[in-house]
């Protein structure tokens, strides 16, 4: 794994000594992650390479998983798509569902540290153990509007915390508690991100046995609903009758999300006997995801609703053209025709992949522009800064912190 001196010839020097100087004010402070995978999404990826990171600043970062089995499973998916006000019918058994294994969680997890940073709805019941240790809710997702029932439910908890942080503006709602606006990142360093040879991409083509005779339009998410792989596949057609191309929907399911494989299904139902259109059902594969990114011509993100959408920053990074949705993050990400195409339909989808694919030189420079912008904005170390400031903040209630 890369070192934090590594990313010096990305950020600069000076990015890499702002943050050694502000993790030594929290030498010795224990901060506990909690949230409820150790695989597949952007928390447990963006974990994945926090922790280290702190740690190798001299900071003692821990990262527990919750426990929870089919049920509790199924009930946290459908808090995942109430929150992002998908009409969903949550019984008071899925509730009761919900606390009796949160109260497992409580009796069997070490909750000591200094900091407890909880991660999502999933694990929120745990703060009930607070004790005199500052706790944070880190909420992932769009709650702008919300189904009322589940979000009554978690604000019996939320005001218990000493602050939530959100991943944009509109995410937020009215809290008794701090807020603050930190988005997501990637790491330019990490197998997904980092630069590969031709001949690496070419090896990933041809182990999922992609032609490169056409132009490649390409989706990569987990199999899930809000992220609208099969409105992708409707907009792809419509693309097909002028545009000789290809599509790659590629993806994985996460291991606290029980729709993925019904999904994946629907997804093969509406691509039939398509030659053209590839369904990748990919484990935890970065390198594959890489080079497929790196093939491709375009790159989509039509998603219905979004936490934030960190594969569009992906995307950008690689210089890529990119397509998606104008909804959570994404708009964040992309400036509408200067680092990329925001739509809000099947047909505005379908309508910017042609203009890229018939303007080649727009494309380049749409993914150029991006690139830049995820290098000043959405890079790790930029989202490393603004965690250290938020631990700093909460020994200094009385101070205003802007991140």
């Amino acid at each position: 794994m890369p070192r934090l001196d590594d990313y010096i010839p990305v950020v600069t020097q000076p990015v890499i000594d702002d943050l050694r100087l502000l993790a030594e004010k929290l030498r010795g402070k224990v901060i506990r992650n909690i949230n409820s995978t150790a695989v597949g999404g952007g928390v447990a990826e963006i974990l994945n390479r926090m922790v280290p990171f702190l740690q190798e600043l001299g900071i003692d970062a821990r990262w527990d998983v919750i426990k929870g089995g089919e049920r509790f499973f199924a009930v946290t998916k459908k808090f995942h798509n109430a929150l992002h006000g998908k009409s969903e019918r949550i019984t008071d058994d899925d509730l009761q569902a919900f606390i009796q294994t949160s109260r497992t969680n409580l009796a069997e997890m070490d909750l000591s540290g200094d900091i407890i940073f909880v991660h999502d709805p999933q694990p929120i019941i745990l703060v009930e153990k607070k004790a005199s240790n500052k706790w944070i809710w880190r909420c992932h997702v769009d709650v702008s509007e919300p189904q009322h029932k589940v979000w009554d439910f978690l604000m019996q908890y939320i005001p218990r915390y000493d602050a939530a942080v959100f991943s944009a503006p509109s995410f937020s709602r009215p809290l008794p508690v701090r807020q603050f606006l930190i988005s997501p990142s990637i790491d330019p360093l990490s197998d997904k991100n980092k630069e590969l040879p031709q001949s690496a991409i070419n090896a990933v083509l041809d182990k999922y046995e992609i032609p490169r005779d056409k132009p490649l339009i390409t989706q990569i998410s987990r199999f899930d609903r809000l992220k609208d792989p099969v409105g992708v596949i409707e907009a792809y057609k419509r693309v097909k009758k002028y545009n000789e191309c290809r599509l790659i929907l590629a993806g994985g399911t996460a291991t606290d999300d029980p729709e993925g494989l019904q999904v994946l299904e629907e997804v093969r139902e509406r691509a039939g006997k398509d030659k053209d259109i590839h369904i990748l059902l990919m484990p935890q594969n970065d390198i594959d995801v890489n080079a497929l990114q790196r093939a491709s011509t375009v790159i989509m993100q039509k998603s219905l609703r979004e936490g934030f959408g960190l594969t569009v920053s992906e995307a950008l990074w690689k210089a890529k053209p990119v397509v998606a949705s104008h909804v959570g993050g994404i708009p964040l990400q992309i400036k509408n025709k200067y680092s990329g195409l925001l739509c809000r339909s099947i047909d505005g989808a379908a309508f910017a992949v042609k203009q890229l694919l018939n303007n080649p030189g727009y494309a380049k420079k749409l993914g150029e522009n991006g690139r830049e912008h995820i290098r000043n904005n959405f890079l790790l170390t930029r989202h490393l800064k603004d965690y250290l400031l938020l631990f700093l903040s909460l020994y200094h209630a009385e101070d205003v912190v802007y991140l």
